[in-house]
């Protein structure tokens, strides 16, 4: 049979290796993995979308800014509400265009295809009876 340590590592080599970069990440400095560095320098190049919505939805966006920050807002750091305002700015356009979709309260959900004309349904073939094993002829 072959030897299996030629094939990568051992497990035993795996769970030290693990281990030790476990241990290394929680040494390691805490704003090193954060996304506070990284996001900043984002937010200074998107463009600001509330000009292109109307003052209803800019009321809409705003109220729901504010509910989020009423519940969540002393555990949020400067970059996250940052980034929650862009994403209730970029998400009115889409949300407007869903409720300006006519639906009626006995609509049904559009689920499943439905063919526009019936097919006719063809007739099942009769079925062919097996014929029965013929016995093998002996000499």
């Amino acid at each position: 049979m072959g030897d299996k340590s030629d094939s990568g590592i051992s497990r035993r080599e795996f769970a030290r290796r693990a281990a030790f970069v476990s241990a290394a990440a929680s040494l390691a400095p805490a704003n090193l993995l954060t996304s506070d560095s990284i996001a900043a320098p984002l937010t200074a190049q998107q463009p600001d979308n509330t000009s292109k919505l109307s003052p209803e939805s800019q009321i809409e966006v705003d109220s729901r800014i504010q509910s989020i920050f009423a519940k969540y807002g002393s555990r949020l750091t400067a970059a996250q509400k940052a980034d929650i305002r862009r994403l209730a700015t970029e998400a009115q356009p889409p949300l407007e265009r869903l409720r300006a979709f006519a639906s009626d309260n006995g609509d049904g959900p559009g689920l499943y295809l439905k063919p526009l004309m019936e097919r006719e349904k063809k007739s099942s073939p009769t079925l062919a009876t097996p014929k029965p094993a013929s016995t093998p002829k002996s000499p």
